[in-house]
């Protein structure tokens, strides 16, 4: 039996009156999802716990079958592992992004306008970063520059005892009142003052604006965390499994637990990844080397709630249906190899909040050969909310996916 795990990140939303009061999955076209719908289980599960940070690293790990509260280290030291950067056990990691923000006030009173900074490219990024690793860094605070506007800092004997605020809870913001807090916090925001100085006129940003997009003009550095251990999960779960993502953070996951990171050449972490290549790379990990599970992360639904994108978050829906489920299902059955599949978001990105929740989202657990369970089933935030099934701890469900 191959198991697939399609992660759709930040997919689930809320009714949109443009929309006719769906929400973007509904309102998807999403032949292959519908197809496959009255023949599964379809439900709601609470991925983040109460009282842990609404974030993709929670609900990953959530969802790979990690209970965020036994075992969360941070975010940033889940990237750490999957840039390659060996950390001490004295080392604090923080993620840093390269953001936009305003340009006509004192720092203290800019505004944050994009998190991402236009999305700007892994190749660009990676010269602003270095150029504040040159102006900034030190023995004891280093930066290493990671994919597009996601990028790391480790300091060794830093603090964990900091109120950071992630820049994408805070977009239009003064960010004056997000000032970190806490040990070192000073510190943090003079770093962050004075990399303004580095790249606001950073011959990288004066292209930029000559092209229309939004310089990278500042870092702000959040998402605080240690060393991570996780139980490897071939151990915990009998299968040999890989996970394919764009983003550090997902492969960072999967290596901390013993997985494979597959890597795919083109993948963005937008709406306008290398489908194909993920697909082909899951296809070639089940089949032709005769593995046991794969998930497979797609962060386009997230970032496009993130920057507001109707359109392109019902376009990264519909991606992920006809260019990733289709493909797989297609391959798999071809062959007559039996399968399950788990379609599921790690949480909610809004579009009208831009920002993650800590709302149930909606599951489907399709296994292949399966009868008639529902002719009325469909994959929605709001028929899973219709229905009993309800799974309350969220590291439960890959024990429920799994099952024999």
């Amino acid at each position: 039996m191959k198991h697939i795990v399609v992660l759709m990140d930040g997919a689930a939303d809320e009714p949109i009156l443009k929309l006719g009061n769906m929400t973007p999955l509904e309102y998807a076209h999403t032949p292959n999802i519908d197809m496959l719908a009255p023949y599964s289980q379809i439900g709601r599960v609470k991925t983040i716990p109460e009282g842990c940070a609404k974030g993709s690293d929670t609900a990953n790990l959530s969802v790979l079958g990690y209970n965020p509260k036994e075992f969360y280290f941070g975010r940033s030291p889940l990237e750490a592992l999957s840039m390659g950067v060996s950390l001490k056990e004295t080392d604090v990691t923080f993620r840093t992004n390269v953001v936009t923000l305003s340009e006509e006030e004192a720092y203290e009173n800019k505004i944050i306008l994009d998190h991402s900074a236009d999305e700007i490219s892994t190749e660009e990024a990676r010269e602003l970063i270095e150029a504040v690793q040159k102006e900034l860094g030190d023995k004891v605070r280093t930066f290493y520059p990671g994919v597009s506007y996601r990028h790391l800092l480790v300091w060794d004997k830093g603090s964990t005892e900091v109120n950071l605020i992630p820049p994408h809870d805070i977009l239009d913001q003064r960010i004056a009142a997000y000032k970190p807090q806490g040990a070192g916090s000073d510190l943090i925001w003079e770093m962050m003052k004075k990399s303004y100085n580095v790249l606001n006129n950073h011959p990288i940003n004066e292209a930029r604006r000559k092209k229309g997009l939004k310089p990278a003009n500042s870092i702000w550095i959040w998402g605080e965390g240690t060393k991570p251990m996780l139980p490897l999960f071939e151990e915990k779960y009998d299968v040999k499994g890989a996970v394919i993502s764009a983003v550090d953070l997902i492969k960072g996951i999967g290596i901390g637990a013993g997985m494979t990171s597959i890597d795919v050449e083109g993948a963005t972490g937008n709406v306008h990844t290398n489908y194909k290549g993920k697909a082909d790379a899951a296809i070639k990990w089940l089949i032709d080397e005769d593995k046991d599970f794969v998930y497979v992360h797609l962060e386009g639904p997230d970032e496009c709630g993130h920057r507001n994108e109707l359109d392109n978050k019902i376009k990264a829906i519909e991606y992920i249906d006809q260019k990733i489920i289709k493909p797989i299902i297609d391959a798999l059955e071809n062959r007559s190899i039996p399968y399950k599949m788990l379609v599921v978001p790690d949480h909610p990105t809004p579009l009208r909040l831009r920002t993650h929740t800590g709302d149930p989202v909606p599951f489907m657990i399709y296994e292949s050969g399966s009868k008639l369970v529902n002719k009325d089933n469909r994959y929605t935030e709001n028929f899973a909310g219709s229905t009993d099934y309800y799974i309350e701890e969220g590291h439960t469900l890959m024990d429920v996916f799994l099952s024999k």
